[in-house]
C-alpha cells in the first residue's frame, strides 16, 4: 500500500501519524469555520435579543411617578411674576401627531435645561435640573433621529413666563411616560414627512408675510413705544394748553382796572375820596 493510499484511508477518529492524512487536514477548516460562524451568529442573536429585551424594559419604565414630583415641586418653587422669557419651542399648531411632537419637544428641552433654566449651583433646584438631565441622556436611547437636516422644522420662539415654561416641559415627560408604557419602541417612527411638511408650511408662511413671523411678540414690542409717545404727547399738548390759559386769565382780571386817566370812573373815584368823612 503506497503512502498516498494510505493517506486516502485515514480513518475519521483522526489517529494516524502526522503528514499521512492531508485530505482530512483539508476538510477540518472548512469544517471548524463553518460551525464557528453558526455558533457566533447563536451568540450574536442571544445578545441582541437580550439588549432588546433590556432597552424595551428601561424605557417603559424610565420615567416615574418620582419624576414628575420633583417637576411639580420645581414649579411650586417658583415666584408667580408677569416676566417673560424667550424659548425655542414646537409650535403644535403645525404638527399635530403627538409622537412626532414629542420626539421634537424632547431634544428641544434638553437645549431648554442647559441654556435657559439655570439656577445658583448647590441649591435644591439645581440639583432638580442635573437629575433631569441624566434621565433625558438615558433617554436618548428611547428616539431615533431621523430628522438630522430639519432642526428648526416646526419650531418657533414662545415668550412666556418661567411657569408657563416648566409647565410645558412637565407635560413632554408626562406624555413621553405614557407613551413608552403603551408601546417602548413608538418613538422609532419616522418623522421625516412630518417635519418636512412644516417646513413647507414655514416657506409658505414667509412668502406671505414677509414680516416677522412672531406677530404677536413684534406688534407687542412696536405698540409698547408709540402708545409712550402719544401719551408724552397728549400730555405735552394739555400742559401747553393750560399754561396759555393760565397767562390769559390775569390780563382779563385786570383788564377792567386799567382805564385812561381822563375818563369819567377815575374822576368819579377822586371826587369821593376828597369827599370829607
Amino acid at each position: 500500500m503506497t503512502a498516498r493510499g494510505a493517506a486516502g484511508r485515514c480513518p475519521p477518529t483522526g489517529v494516524g501519524v502526522p503528514g499521512e492524512c492531508e485530505s482530512w487536514g483539508e476538510i477540518m477548516p472548512s469544517l471548524s469555520q463553518t460551525w464557528l460562524g453558526r455558533l457566533l451568529l447563536l451568540a450574536c442573536l442571544l445578545v441582541n435579543r437580550s439588549t432588546t429585551e433590556e432597552v424595551s424594559e428601561n424605557c417603559s419604565h424610565m420615567i416615574g411617578n418620582g419624576h414628575l414630583q420633583v417637576l411639580q415641586k420645581l414649579i411650586d418653587s417658583q415666584m408667580e411674576t408677569s416676566c417673560q422669557i424667550a424659548f425655542e419651542f414646537v409650535d403644535q399648531e403645525q404638527l399635530n401627531d403627538p409622537v412626532c411632537y414629542l420626539k421634537k419637544a424632547f431634544l428641544l428641552v434638553q437645549d431648554i435645561m442647559e441654556d435657559t433654566m439655570r439656577f445658583r449651583d448647590n441649591t435644591p433646584n439645581a440639583a432638580v435640573i442635573v437629575q433631569l438631565q441624566e434621565l433625558s441622556l438615558r433617554l436618548r436611547s428611547c428616539f431615533t433621529r431621523d430628522y438630522e437636516g430639519q432642526d428648526k422644522a416646526c419650531v418657533r420662539t414662545f415668550y412666556e413666563t418661567p411657569l408657563q415654561l416648566l409647565e410645558k416641559i412637565k407635560n413632554v415627560f408626562n406624555e413621553t411616560k405614557n407613551l413608552l408604557k403603551k408601546n417602548w419602541n413608538i418613538f422609532s417612527k419616522n418623522c421625516n414627512n412630518s417635519f418636512a411638511k412644516c417646513s413647507s408650511q414655514g416657506h409658505e408662511r414667509q412668502h406671505k408675510d414677509p414680516s416677522d413671523p412672531q406677530l404677536p411678540g413684534f406688534v407687542f414690542r412696536l405698540l409698547v413705544p408709540s402708545i409712550i409717545l402719544v401719551l408724552l404727547a397728549v400730555g405735552g399738548l394739555l400742559f401747553y394748553r393750560r399754561r396759555r390759559r393760565s397767562h390769559r386769565e390775569p390780563q382779563t382780571v385786570d383788564s377792567p382796572m386799567e382805564q385812561p386817566e381822563g375818563s369819567p370812573l377815575t374822576q368819579d373815584e377822586d371826587r369821593q375820596v376828597d369827599l370829607p368823612v
